[in-house]
């Protein structure tokens, strides 16, 4: 028994040390391994013109291995000092048996400089990365921001974060038994690879000359918030988009309308999540009188209205048991077509959403896009909310045609409508154009979908008719530019409660009339005193595009 006993311990240690010796000797040395990740730079954030909208800072991430420290007291000293924090906190991270201990990441490349000076037994010093936003505030609530660990949070960060991402590294270092490191072994380093760079169709100069002109009615009106979004209506490139007030991207959790004193952590989150929130694109509200382009579209394709025919409006029409009145309650009296929607007479539409029907309404909704989402490569998009078609009676046919009783984001609106007035593409708005390497190479192009035929050349000829009419002689004169043709319509509405008394004013303009370059939706939300669309609202999209058509080169008509 004895011999067979020997037999099979010398063939089993025969088996480890020949066969098995190299998954043995892995694992000795993974014991015996530290590992220190480094992150990866992220891939910038490009405008369509290379204005880096966001880059990289290099930091360091202090670490300790506990078995390497020979003096705990002045390490805890040190770095208490050097990050500003409580002898408490470091101690606790100083003096617990870990493999390594991370202390603090993102600390300035300056102070890991001069922790690094000391020469402490146990410290590690990595140099990384940290995401940095050139302009603050400038378009944050597109662009959104990274975590502590460099990683896509909101926005296109977080919607790209693929490409952005890169892979992080190692630096792998040999310890004794005791944990001690060994000097003789030096360090094995797995290099990161950085992320791919984002091109964007944002313009840095667009964006600006949108967020001076929002900036300026927020404070004049006082209102609550200010949305505004520029775009291609032929290929759905956003130029700009403002939600003020924005928040500063490089301090991304202070907020940046109220202070914090006195607000529970729950309270604070709330209104940090309200705080990044795009409103543009996950907020829904009633569009009002803008939402008349897309009734009209609807009347023409099926032939249920002409632009002579003669209608009268006596300041309200009765739809079932229910008054429901004109924005001028004396009326506009008799009225062609044209000049009702120049006037934006709510009775007029009313007719034509009731000439439509439920079903026919509902056709048009489902084939102009309403009732999906636009597919913006922007995170939380919000759907259109709807009555549903077989609950849909007349009193909600009529309010519906006047653009009340249901919601869509800003977004939805003018996708659609640019849809309608480029001559019929349903587009897909979105900012991500390219991902370029290092040296400017192309790695991949994005490309969107497109459906033809939403509307007939017809239609889009004829609503771009009548909403250069509109501006040149209609409710948005406000919106109209020397030199240029405009289209556009107004819109005021209220918002839920009514009993509130607060109202949202907005304007959809776009340029040229007759061949659509760009178009723009401008809506304030509860602006005091005057709230009227015409007169708050098509004022700051003529001061965006007197900025906004010369710089994209947009030749002027050559009737002033």
């Amino acid at each position: 028994m004895v011999i067979g006993l020997l037999l099979f311990l010398t063939g089993r240690l025969a088996w480890i040390m020949i066969f098995r010796s190299e998954f043995y000797g892995q694992k000795a040395e993974d014991l015996h391994e530290r590992e220190r990740s480094i992150k990866a730079a992220r891939g910038e954030i490009l405008d369509r013109n290379g204005v880096v909208l966001a880059s990289n800072q290099s930091v360091c991430t202090i670490s300790v291995i506990h078995a390497q420290i020979e003096d705990a007291e002045e390490v805890i000293r040190v770095l208490s000092e050097e990050l500003d924090m409580s002898e408490e906190t470091v101690r606790e991270r100083v003096e617990k048996v870990s493999s390594i201990e991370r202390i603090r990441t993102n600390v300035s490349k300056e102070t890991g400089d001069a922790i690094l000076a000391y020469d402490l037994a146990g410290v590690k010093v990595d140099v990384d990365y940290k995401r940095y936003y050139p302009y603050d505030e400038l378009a944050s609530r597109v662009i959104g921001f990274t975590g502590s660990d460099n990683q896509g949070i909101l926005g296109l960060e977080v919607m790209y974060e693929e490409y952005l991402a890169g892979t992080a590294g190692k630096i792998l270092t040999l310890t004794d038994a005791s944990g001690v490191e060994i000097e003789a072994a030096g360090e094995r380093r797995q290099e990161p690879v950085s992320g791919h760079d984002l091109v964007i169709s944002l313009d840095y100069n667009i964006q600006c000359y949108v967020q001076q002109a929002a900036e300026t009615v927020l404070e004049e009106k006082e209102a609550d918030a200010v949305s505004v979004i520029l775009m291609n209506p032929q290929n759905g490139e956003i130029l700009a988009m403002v939600n003020l007030p924005e928040y500063n991207l490089n301090d991304p959790f202070t907020l940046n309308t109220v202070t914090e004193e006195n607000l529970t952590d729950e309270e604070t989150q709330d209104l940090l999540n309200e705080m990044w929130r795009n409103p543009s694109v996950s907020d829904t509200y009633e569009p009002g009188s803008t939402f008349k382009v897309i009734t009209t579209a609807a009347a023409l394709e099926e032939n249920l209205v002409s632009l002579e025919e003669n209608f009268y409006c006596p300041g309200y029409k009765v739809v079932e048991d229910r008054k429901i009145r004109c924005h001028k309650t004396g009326g506009h009296g008799s009225e062609t077509f044209t000049e009702a929607i120049m006037n934006s007479c709510n009775p007029v539409f009313i007719e034509l959403g009731l000439r439509l029907g439920a079903s026919a309404f509902y056709h048009y909704f489902e084939q102009f896009g309403l009732l999906e989402k636009t597919g913006v490569d922007l995170p939380g998009e919000a759907a259109t909310i709807m009555h549903a078609e077989d609950a849909m009676g007349q009193v909600e046919l009529a309010t519906v045609a006047f653009g009340q009783s249901f919601q869509i984001t800003p977004l939805q609106l003018i996708t659609t409508v640019s849809s309608l007035i480029n001559g019929g593409t349903r587009i897909t708005p979105h900012f991500g154009v390219c991902v370029e390497d290092e040296d400017g190479e192309v790695l991949e192009t994005f490309t969107y979908p497109e459906q033809e035929n939403l509307v007939s050349a017809e239609t889009s000829e004829t609503l771009q008719y009548l909403l250069e009419k509109v501006v040149s002689e209609g409710t948005g004169k406000n919106g109209a530019v020397e030199g240029y043709s405009v289209g556009g319509k107004t819109a005021t509405s209220q918002t839920l409660p009514r009993s509130e008394n607060k109202y949202i004013s907005s304007f959809i303009g776009f340029a040229p009339a007759d061949d659509p370059q760009v178009i723009g939706l401008v809506v304030i939300y509860n602006p005091q005193g005057t709230y009227y669309g015409g007169t708050v609202a098509a004022p700051v999209m003529q001061e965006i595009f007197k900025d906004v058509l010369p710089y994209l080169g947009i030749e002027q008509s050559e009737e002033k």
